[in-house]
């Protein structure tokens, strides 16, 4: 594939990250070419390959340095060797959401929400991701398959909030998006609307005119919560998709997970806690990683994590320090840590 040094796609062109979109990353050969890297210092796993297929979009490989193999965003997409060390602990569905899908697409482990898998799959595959293993296939979105979802939905007045995860829900065409949001405002209890998102770190271009346009004409309060891990992702493409949807009165967060040799100090977080703030983003959750299979190497302690935020306190003020949890299945929420 063509391997571009920079991409610079002005917004008012929405036909261009989908291309960017088609045109991904998914030979680690050609990434470490990319790179200047020697394959032969670190092999990609066949087996890492064959199960979680590596897939880089370009802005997101362009912020990569070269000829490092210490690189924060290269470790979190590189499909390396450690995947393959079997460890009991570590298990395909660490959150046991197969026990929180009443049907196929929907979710619904928390009291007053639920999760739409609104897209089947992602700009970039993170390593560490704990749907890796998810049976996308089973919950691939559809008309016919949404309109039960709306069912649901609207069946249960306890349910205000609605969280569109994936995948990507910003993956989904600009149409998509403004249809199943259209649909859901229109179900009288649903008061809130959640957005999570790697695509304004990953393809930044993907923030067109015309999607903004349709997350402006809400009734319904919109939230997007950012995956941004390292603020080296923040580059000023990044930047300037932030501060975009920012400028429409949506509410910005983040949520990151902490992970081993890649934002595992707290010069790093708290250098991100102060990027996302100055383009309007509050850090949210800290997330300790999720038990999934082939991401032990990516483990990071409880004692350490609370060492992470307890430094972090004492150089940030309060609202800059985000919560640090993690997932546990059968729990009525996230669980607080510390």
């Amino acid at each position: 594939m063509n391997k571009p040094e920079t991409l610079i796609i002005q917004s008012d062109q929405p036909e261009k990250w989908q291309k960017i979109l088609s045109d991904l990353i998914t030979d680690p050969k050609d990434l470490l070419d990319y790179l200047q890297l020697d394959e032969a210092q670190r092999p990609a796993s066949l087996m890492a390959q064959t199960q979680f297929p590596m897939k880089v979009p370009m802005p997101f490989a362009a912020k990569m340095r070269k000829a490092d193999w210490g690189d924060p965003l290269l470790k979190q997409i590189w499909p390396a060797t450690e995947e393959e060390i079997v460890d009991s602990r570590y298990v395909t569905d660490p959150l046991a959401e197969a026990d929180s899908n009443p049907m196929s697409g929907l979710l619904h482990k928390y009291h007053g929400r639920v999760v739409l898998t609104a897209a089947p799959h992602c700009a970039v595959h993170c390593r560490y991701c704990f749907r890796r293993h998810f049976d996308y296939e089973e919950n691939a979105p559809s008309r016919v398959l949404w309109q039960r979802c709306f069912d649901y939905i609207g069946a249960d007045n306890s349910i205000e909030e609605v969280i569109l995860s994936g995948g990507d829900p910003l993956a989904l065409a600009d149409k998509q998006i403004g249809w199943l949001l259209d649909e859901l405002e229109s179900i009288h209890h649903i008061t809130t609307i959640r957005i999570h998102t790697r695509l304004p770190i990953v393809i930044p271009q993907r923030i067109t005119n015309e999607l903004i346009e349709i997350l402006s004409l809400r009734k319904v309060k919109i939230v997007m919560v950012i995956h941004c891990n390292h603020a080296q992702e923040l580059c000023s493409d990044s930047r300037h998709a932030l501060n975009t949807l920012s400028s429409i009165g949506l509410i910005l967060m983040n949520q990151s997970v902490v992970l081993k040799d890649v934002n595992d100090n707290a010069d790093c977080l708290v250098e991100l806690s102060r990027k996302l703030f100055s383009v309007s983003v509050l850090p949210y959750y800290l997330h300790l990683p999720d038990e999934v299979a082939g991401t032990a190497h990516f483990d990071v302690s409880r004692n350490r994590a609370l060492n992470l935020i307890a430094q972090m306190q004492t150089r940030l003020p309060g609202y800059l320090v985000p919560k640090l949890v993690k997932e546990e299945p059968g729990q009525p929420s996230k669980t607080r840590i510390g």
